[in-house]
């Protein structure tokens, strides 16, 4: 399998979801993000739609939400998150399990990504990724396999204030299993929401451990929990 050519075209396909405007439904708001949704066009479900707004510079943000290594440490939906496969400096296959969700009736599920970082004009930088079969990884019978169509992040600098970013992200996932589409869509939402506050307070922390959020006097600025 060509998996860069996938991943460029996944590419492709979230630049199209993100400069349609037609037929979005707004589900959720809170805090100051905004989740929207419409049919899919992948499989019978929905395709979700994410903005927020991360007090940090795009280029900073995509390389932040790209890098595997502390994906974990801020995202509190994932139990794993693991490269198993670099294919070039931005392109890679991950490995994912996800936590259980809405007070575990939705249980753990597991999946093969390709994850591809694309670079576009006006500092925009897109974020892929798109399931794919990886021989070294077969479905387990520990963990349910599930599916994600096109899925990513758009980066873009915040027009008012280009020190900061507009972070869109698109959601179509396959959960896969016994599930009813309702308890999905009960869920969903809330978990993108959480998604992005999670973000938001990741690269805080992220910020102040590389050294550059700290007070004077040397006080740590990590935020209370």
């Amino acid at each position: 399998m060509d998996y860069k050519a996938l991943a460029q075209q996944t590419a492709q396909e979230i630049l199209s979801y993100n400069q349609d405007t037609s037929g979005w439904k707004v589900v959720k708001t809170s805090k100051k993000v905004t989740v929207s949704s419409k049919a899919s066009k992948k499989f019978h479900g929905n395709l979700y739609r994410v903005e927020g707004v991360i007090p940090e510079s795009t280029c900073k943000l995509s390389d932040f939400l790209y890098k595997p290594e502390n994906r974990v440490t801020w995202d509190k939906s994932l139990k794993v998150y693991n490269m198993v496969h670099k294919i070039d400096s931005d392109t890679f296959i991950c490995h994912t399990i996800t936590q259980s969700f809405a007070m575990g009736s939705i249980s753990p599920r597991d999946f093969i990504d390709v994850v591809y970082l694309k670079r576009c004009e006006g500092n925009i930088n897109v974020i892929s990724s798109k399931s794919v079969d990886f021989p070294a990884f077969p479905p387990s019978s520990n963990y349910i396999r599930g599916y994600n169509h096109a899925c990513g992040y758009v980066c873009s600098p915040l027009q008012e204030n280009p020190a900061h970013s507009k972070l869109v992200m698109f959601v179509q996932t396959e959960m896969r299993g016994k599930l009813s589409p309702s308890v999905i869509e009960a869920t969903m939402p809330s978990n993108l929401i959480s998604f992005i506050l999670n973000a938001k307070d990741g690269i805080k922390t992220h910020k102040v451990a590389s050294g550059h959020g700290r007070h004077r006097g040397g006080h740590s600025a990590f935020p209370k929990k």
